[in-house]
């Protein structure tokens, strides 16, 4: 589980460190506040909160498009605050992240989008092929994978996009709503991927604001309300009953 230490404390082990964080915009108004809290290795979170808490905010940080205004930010032990732009994208290639808007590449297929890490890495076509197709399975898109993203639902797109995220195991998965755009079945099928590669050793935090969803799983829960973060253990029974 999730634990938030006292600033100063010794971090070991983790692959997220934060240490007195905060971000905030061109407003000088904070989104987040003196953040200090550690996720373990091979840790499952989701990560819960109103909208605009800053949900979508602490994820740029931790998949590195943004810098915390103060404080410091480690990954897998590196300071990320003062990393060169060469390790921050070292760095990157262990995450998988699954974006709000998908950010498919409009040119290429299903396929082709999901193996499109795989490639990157010099992964042989071999591979590659029975991986995605694997992987496009389990997701429900064995009939789309020649399909461009033009022509894919909301729904459709964002199972690419997860498939993308993951097929290469990152260390860390960071999920933006991943389930928003499909019904309930389909929704805990897609956890139930992410739970699987947790199992294979990844950490994983997934953004929700489906609370039935994050019911049916035993995963504790950080809630971002206000800029500042609690954890929440697993719901019990009675609450899911």
């Amino acid at each position: 589980m999730a634990i938030i230490r006292k600033k100063g404390a010794a971090f070991t082990g983790d692959t997220v460190q934060l240490e007195g964080v905060a971000l905030r915009y061109d407003d000088s108004r904070d989104v987040l506040k003196d953040l200090t809290l550690a996720l373990p290795q091979k840790s499952f979170h989701f990560l819960t909160g109103p909208s605009g808490a800053g949900k979508t905010s602490l994820l740029s940080l931790l998949y590195l498009a943004m810098r915390p205004a103060e404080g410091t930010l480690k990954l897998f032990g590196e300071d990320v605050t003062r990393a060169s732009r060469t390790r921050l994208a070292g760095l990157r290639r262990k995450l998988g992240v699954v974006f709000q808007d998908f950010r498919l590449l409009d040119h290429l297929s299903a396929f082709d989008n999901v193996a499109l890490p795989l490639r990157v890495a010099g992964v042989s076509e071999t591979a590659v092929r029975r991986d995605v197709t694997e992987l496009l399975k389990w997701v429900g898109l064995t009939d789309l994978m020649d399909a461009l993203p033009a022509v894919l639902s909301g729904g459709q797109k964002q199972r690419v996009a997860i498939a993308r995220a993951v097929v290469n195991r990152p260390s860390l998965i960071l999920a933006d709503e991943p389930t928003g755009n499909v019904d309930d079945k389909i929704a805990v099928r897609l956890i139930q991927l992410f739970v699987e590669l947790h199992k294979l050793g990844s950490s994983v935090l997934v953004a929700t604001h489906n609370e039935s969803l994050t019911a049916r799983f035993p995963f504790p829960r950080l809630h971002l309300e206000h800029g500042v973060i609690k954890v929440l253990p697993p719901h019990s029974a009675a609450e899911t009953a």
